[in-house]
C-alpha cells in the first residue's frame, strides 16, 4: 500500500521546516512495537522510535512525536509518574496520546494519564488503528492552520487510509470488533417537551425534581443485566443508559464510581466503554473527578445537567418506570 504522510509547517520560523507527521510507540509486551510499527508505517506514518515501556522511567521526558502510543499491562509507581508527565508534555505540545493497559490497573492509569490521553484496554490491532485515525483527525487547530492545502487533503487521505486498515484487521481478527462507531449525545435544556392527557404536546418548566429511588434505579439495571442470562448480550448493548443508570443511583447513594467500575457496569467490552465515557464526558454528560486525598484516583460522576435530565425523565415516566428496562 503507498504512503500518504504529510507535513507540518513551523510557524515560528520565516521559512516553514516540514517535517511528516510521527509517532512514538512504547510496550511492555513482546511483538506490540513490531505489530503497531509495521502496521502504522504501512498507514503512510513515521514511526521514530519504538521501544520498552520501562523506557519511559527515564529522567529525561518528553513528547517528541505527532502521537505517542503506550502500551503498559501493568503499572507501578514509577510507571504512574511516568504517565503523568509524558501527559503533561503532550499537552503543552499538542501531542496525542494514548495509553493501553489491563483491567486491573485501568484506574492507575486513568488517574496518572491525564483528561486528555485516550485510554485502551487489552486492545487488538484494530483497536489501535481505529485510535490512530481518530487521533489524526484531532490535529490541534495551531498546526492546522499552518498545514498548506496539500497537507489538509494528505491528511484526509491518510485518515481514511488508516480506517481503511482497521476494517481489514478487523475482518482478519475473529470477534474482534474497533467500536468506532460515532457518538453524538445531545442533552436536552432546561425546557423539555411532555404530553398532556390529550396527547397534545406542550412546554413544560419545573423546578428541579429528586433523582429516583436508588432501589428502583437498582432493580431496573438487574433487569437489564438478566437478559444477558438468556440472549446474546449484543442484542440489547446500550453502554451509554447502562453508564447513566450506574452513575445515577451511585450519586443517590453518595458512591465515587471508578472507571474500572463503570466499564463493567457499561456491559460492554472495556475499551468500547472508555470511548463512550470520553464521548460522553466531551456531551457534557460526564465529569472526571479528581480525589482530593489522593492523586493517584479518579473517579467518573454525571455532571449536574446530566442528573437533573435524568430525575426529569424519571418523573416523568411515573410509575411505570420499573417496567421501562
Amino acid at each position: 500500500m503507498g504512503q500518504a504522510g504529510f507535513s507540518y509547517g513551523d510557524g515560528d520560523h520565516g521559512e516553514a521546516s516540514r517535517r511528516a507527521a510521527s509517532v512514538e510507540i512504547f510496550s511492555d509486551r513482546p511483538g506490540v512495537c513490531a505489530t503497531l510499527s509495521g502496521d502504522l508505517e504501512a498507514a503512510g506514518l513515521q514511526v521514530i522510535s519504538a521501544g520498552q515501556s520501562a523506557d519511559l522511567n527515564a529522567a529525561d521526558m518528553r513528547a517528541r512525536g505527532d502521537m505517542i502510543l503506550i502500551d503498559c499491562a501493568e503499572c507501578d509507581t514509577a510507571m504512574a509518574g511516568s504517565l503523568a508527565q509524558i501527559s503533561e508534555q503532550a499537552s503543552r505540545t499538542g501531542a496525542q496520546l494514548a495509553v493501553a493497559t489491563s483491567l486491573d490497573f485501568l484506574d492507575t492509569v486513568y488517574a496518572a494519564s491525564g483528561a486528555d490521553a485516550t485510554l485502551l484496554v487489552d486492545p487488538s490491532r484494530s483497536d489501535w488503528m481505529v485510535t490512530v485515525g481518530q487521533m489524526l483527525a484531532r490535529v490541534t487547530p495551531a498546526k492546522v492552520r499552518e498545514m498548506s492545502d496539500e497537507d489538509r487533503l494528505s491528511l484526509l487521505r491518510l485518515t481514511e487510509q488508516v480506517s481503511q486498515i482497521a476494517l481489514k484487521l478487523d475482518r482478519m481478527t475473529e470477534g474482534g470488533g474497533s467500536g468506532s462507531r460515532a457518538f453524538n449525545f445531545e442533552s436536552p435544556g432546561s425546557e423539555y417537551r411532555g404530553e398532556d392527557a390529550d396527547g397534545s404536546d406542550r412546554l413544560v418548566r419545573s423546578s428541579k425534581p429528586p433523582l429516583p429511588d436508588p432501589r428502583l434505579l437498582r432493580r431496573i439495571i438487574r433487569q437489564r443485566q438478566l437478559r444477558a442470562r438468556f440472549f446474546d448480550g449484543d442484542l440489547f448493548a446500550d453502554p451509554a443508559w447502562d453508564i447513566l443508570l450506574d452513575l445515577t443511583a451511585a450519586r443517590v447513594e453518595h458512591l465515587r464510581v471508578s472507571v474500572t467500575s463503570l466499564c463493567i457496569a457499561s456491559g460492554v467490552p472495556p475499551t468500547t466503554a472508555l470511548r463512550w465515557i470520553s464521548q460522553m464526558v466531551d456531551a457534557g454528560l460526564l465529569e472526571r473527578v479528581e480525589d482530593e486525598t489522593d492523586r493517584r484516583r479518579a473517579f467518573i460522576a454525571l455532571t449536574d445537567k446530566a442528573a437533573d435530565n435524568m430525575a426529569r425523565y424519571f418523573v416523568e415516566l411515573g410509575k411505570d418506570a420499573v417496567r421501562t428496562i
